[in-house]
This record gives structure tokens, sequence and C-alpha cells, in this order.
């Protein structure tokens, strides 16, 4: 996680000059597939501008803050603005709204998946920060929440975010939470630890396709594990865990059969 300082000083919010008393944080996704941060910057900055989340989040990483953060924002709509953090997800770009909360996909879903658990990981690592610079508890009762969270509170405008593009992946709220107090509790510096056993594995599940008769099944992730002696044979299969290791560029898939991990270099997936 990289935070850049781009304040939005040219906006109306960020002039007004108030400040909060931070109770909690507000996890928002900006509701259309756009999935760099700039255009939204180059939106809220300006006279006139009806909204401005304290940060922005990128899959890659950054995480543009546009407030400082006890500077009261214009990102619920509501009385949350007065005592709430809000941060913004952007959206892939391969997707379609087709009317309020609802859309479709584009392509075959895989970059959407890549960029809802990217930003999610990065969101993890920023609230875990924040509720240690606070002196939050991220268990607390309506310490996180999110927009539509929110709404239900009557403290936030009615919008559908974030469960309306997590709950795809089987991500929750209730998650989020308990991934944030497990990387408060964290004292690496791989962010990619931050997400629960339970995440990893709905991100990694998928299916592919082997085209070859002969392709090893081995008892671990990398060539250093034994072979079964047994194949695949040619087929779809499914992978409900990914991880790196020795002589596969692209890592080792966990069969869903039980049957052991296969190198991935000689796969598709589907």
């Amino acid at each position: 996680m990289k935070i850049i300082k781009s304040y939005c000083i040219k906006a109306d919010c960020y002039k007004a000059g108030k400040t909060i008393t931070v109770k909690g944080l507000m996890i928002h996704s900006v509701g259309c597939p756009q999935p760099k941060a700039i255009p939204f910057i180059s939106n809220w900055n300006k006279s006139g501008a009806t909204a401005l989340a304290h940060a922005i989040i990128e899959p890659g990483g950054n995480v543009y803050q546009l407030l400082p953060w006890k500077r009261r924002g214009w990102h619920a709509g509501g009385s949350a603005n007065d005592s709430y953090i809000g941060v913004e997800m952007t959206e892939p770009s391969t997707i379609k709204y087709v009317g309020g909360s609802s859309f479709v996909e584009t392509k075959d879903g895989k970059n959407t998946k890549k960029h809802v658990l990217a930003t999610y990981e990065v969101a993890v690592e920023l609230f875990a920060k924040l509720c240690k610079d606070y002196k939050l508890n991220p268990m607390g009762k309506n310490v996180i929440i999110s927009h539509r969270k929110g709404h239900e509170l009557g403290i936030a405008s009615n919008h559908g975010d974030v469960e309306h593009i997590w709950n795809k992946y089987g991500l929750t709220l209730e998650q989020f939470r308990k991934d944030v107090k497990a990387k408060m509790g964290n004292t690496t510096k791989k962010s990619s630890t931050t997400v629960s056993t339970k995440m990893e594995k709905t991100a990694a599940e998928f299916k592919v396709k082997v085209s070859i008769k002969d392709l090893n099944i081995r008892k671990g992730p990398g060539t250093t594990y034994v072979k079964t002696g047994k194949y695949t044979g040619i087929g779809t299969f499914t992978i409900t865990e990914k991880k790196s290791g020795t002589g596969s560029k692209k890592g080792w898939g966990k069969l869903k059969s039980g049957a052991g991990w296969i190198s991935l270099d000689y796969v598709k997936e589907m």
C-alpha cells in the first residue's frame, strides 16, 4: 500500500475546513466502471463539486488521500459525514451497470474478480492503519460500515455499495472487519498475508482446462514435493487453492478432488 497525498484544495468541501472526531470508517465503491482514481480526483477537485471522500483506492496498491483524515468529508450523504472517514474503491472496467446497483459482465469475469479482490486487500491494509491511528476497534458495533449499512442505520443516503459487488465473490462486511483486525496484529510487511483463509479460498477457486494426458499430480505445491504417480488426463478440473512454488512460473493449483497439486503452466484458466 502506498498513500499518495493529493488533497482536493479547490473543492468546496476542503475549503469549508470543518473537522470531525473520528468514531468510525465507511467503505464505499464508486459505482461506475472506472479502475483509475485520477478521473474522480479531477471531478472532485473543483468548486461546485458535491462529493468528496477522504481517499480512493486503486487495485495496484495506490491510495490517494484527498482530505486530511480529520477533515469533514462529503461521502455519506447523511450524518455519517460528521464522524466517519470515507474511503472509495475504484471498480473494474469490465462491468456495465443496468439499473441501480445491478451490473453485468462485459467480458469473461476474470478481470472483474481480480480488481475487486485487489482493492479489498488494499482496503484491509488501509483500514487497519486507520484503526490503529485513531484507536478504533474494528469489531466494535458500527465502527466499520459500508455505505449500504450506513443507510440502514439512517446516517447515509440510499446506496448499495459495497455489498453489491463484494457479495459476488463471497466477501462480506463482517469478514472485512475480521480481516482488518487480523491485519492489525500482523507485524509482517507483506500485504498479501492480510486476507483471511476464507477469502483466499474464495479468491482462488476456479476451473482449468487440461489438454495433455500426462500432467503430473504432486503432493504439494512445487517440484520439491513427490509425484503421486497419477496424472490428470484431459479434461476440466476445479482448483480450490493457488500457491507459488518451485518449478512453475504461474504457480500451483490444488485439485478439488483432493488428489494433489498441479502446475498451472500447463493449463488454461476458464
